[in-house]
């Protein structure tokens, strides 16, 4: 179920953020009398007739590794220290039983031909042998890697701030829906590398439902890291929700919420960011709910999505331990026309920071059929930079309160919304300008309604609005600024709770 591989990714966090301070042997390719097999031929269109040919066979689930260590300090203590890397910078996870229990077959590929490891001997710290459950990818001074790829078809990059946070997942089945999640898995790597900060990665991804040929061209630079990702799917039985390029973050709580712990905030995204075929962009904020939600957010032929850490102020988290100011956006860029569907959000609640809550992914219109393919590209940025970024103004901050005048008795059964946008398009306009907040709620409903500039911030303003929860049904409503016939800023979607 969600919640406890959930729980299990978030441990996996804990592990990879304990690298510091640790010593890291010199990468050494591995020659291929020692440590691996016999070379064999390998490309792209041999793994997707691989891919194929296993969706038409039955599906076997994996065994658990027979070496797989039985807690995570006894995982952490085989993960880090000094020992050997393989493909240029590459370093093996063991199998876990907490956190990954399953092997993963790793290859070592240069020119078109791919060697096996086949004796892990010397790639974990002490020299002891175990099965690999992933990789990491260390940065040049070995002292901090800036991809992994841990349990089922999780991986995730640290960014431009070198912090982990969110993570990816190659494809998601049924998440959120009624019935159980399905999981599938990477259960073979191939791992070439091209140069001091890029490497591609082949992967066989397997499960009941499915089967996929996926490979990722990943690249890091200061702006973040990049993954430019082609799959090849193929059907096994028919899926009710396919879900596209997915990710798994965590939302404890905001600035908007009652505080739940001593820090101001805690979570690793703050919204969801869409850019819609029409043009519009949406900017739906994260929310901790009282029962599981999955919502739909319509996105036909879509230029981008992601889950976004726009809060980067060091001041609104006070955390020196796991930088939650420091953690990066994951922003989705699909290549070619995904045709029609809908971005889906997925929030469980959650009662602290150590389960990831939330998932997000794209979901299109057309039915994934036993017997069916499907191919898809996209690119993944992984960045402290706003990739929803524009001349369009941005929501940057967002308040609740009691309804009325400040120092007035409280409106009953009421809500006051604040939202603060910020960006190019409001430069220079004033309170003369004409800016209004248009808002999706019935007339009756909105008690008071106001926008205008904020005092000493340049291209600043708040929409302000007072809505009276009388005969509203929980629900979610849209609000935006505009001057004219034209929008200035994204369209803000707020859940309403009444």
């Amino acid at each position: 179920m969600p919640v406890s591989l959930a729980v299990t990714r978030r441990a996996a966090a804990g592990l990879l953020l304990s690298l510091f301070g640790t010593a890291f042997a010199p990468a050494r390719l591995l020659a291929a009398t020692d440590r691996l097999g016999p070379p064999r031929r390998f490309s792209w269109e041999g793994l997707v007739a691989r891919a194929r040919s296993l969706a038409r066979e039955a599906f076997v689930a994996p065994a658990a590794s027979a070496t797989a260590v039985s807690d995570y300090d006894e995982m952490v203590r085989l993960t880090y220290g000094e020992a050997e890397s393989v493909a240029g910078r590459v370093r093996l996870f063991p199998a876990s039983k907490a956190i990954a229990p399953h092997a993963v077959a790793i290859h070592v590929v240069e020119g078109g031909l791919a060697r096996a490891i086949v004796d892990t001997s010397g790639l974990f710290i002490n020299g002891k042998d175990a099965d690999p459950a992933g990789f990491r990818v260390m940065r040049p001074d070995g002292r901090s890697d800036w991809l992994a790829f841990l349990g089922a078809s999780y991986f995730r990059a640290s960014g431009s701030r070198d912090q982990y946070g969110l993570s990816a997942r190659g494809i998601a089945v049924d998440t959120g829906l009624a019935k159980a999640e399905e999981f599938p898995a990477f259960t073979e790597f191939w791992i070439e590398q091209l140069g001091a900060a890029r490497l591609r990665i082949h992967a066989l991804l397997d499960g009941p439902s499915l089967t996929g040929a996926y490979v990722f061209d990943c690249s890091e630079d200061e702006r973040g890291a990049v993954q430019d990702v082609k799959a090849a799917l193929f059907f096994r039985r028919d899926i009710e929700e396919l879900g596209i390029a997915p990710a798994s973050s965590m939302f404890w709580y905001d600035q908007s919420a009652q505080r739940r712990d001593w820090r101001p905030e805690i979570h690793d995204s703050d919204g969801l960011a869409i850019f819609s075929g029409d043009g519009e962009r949406v900017w739906r904020p994260l929310e901790n709910p009282s029962r599981q939600t999955l919502s739909a957010f319509r996105a036909d032929h879509p230029k981008g999505f992601g889950l976004i850490q726009r809060d980067q102020s060091f001041d609104h988290y006070q955390d020196d331990g796991v930088f939650y100011d420091r953690r990066p956006s994951l922003w989705v860029e699909p290549r070619g026309d995904w045709g029609a569907g809908a971005v889906r959000l997925f929030e469980m609640p959650t009662g602290s920071e150590t389960m990831d809550n939330i998932a997000m992914f794209w979901c299109g219109d057309e039915p994934a059929r036993a017997g069916g393919s499907r191919e898809l590209a996209y690119r993944l940025v992984w960045t402290s930079n706003d990739p929803s970024a524009g001349a369009t103004a941005r929501c940057v901050d967002l308040f609740e309160g009691p309804a009325g005048i400040p120092g007035a008795p409280p409106i009953e059964r009421a809500r006051k919304y604040v939202f603060d946008f910020a960006g190019p398009a409001l430069a220079g306009l004033d309170r003369s300008s004409g800016v209004e907040a248009v808002t999706s709620l019935p007339a009756d409903a909105v008690i008071a309604a106001s926008a205008y500039p904020v005092v000493g911030a340049q291209a600043r303003w708040r929409a302000m609005i007072d809505v009276r929860l009388n005969g509203l049904k929980p629900s979610e409503f849209r609000i935006y600024l505009k001057r004219g016939d034209a929008a200035l800023s994204e369209t803000v979607i707020k859940v309403l709770k009444p």
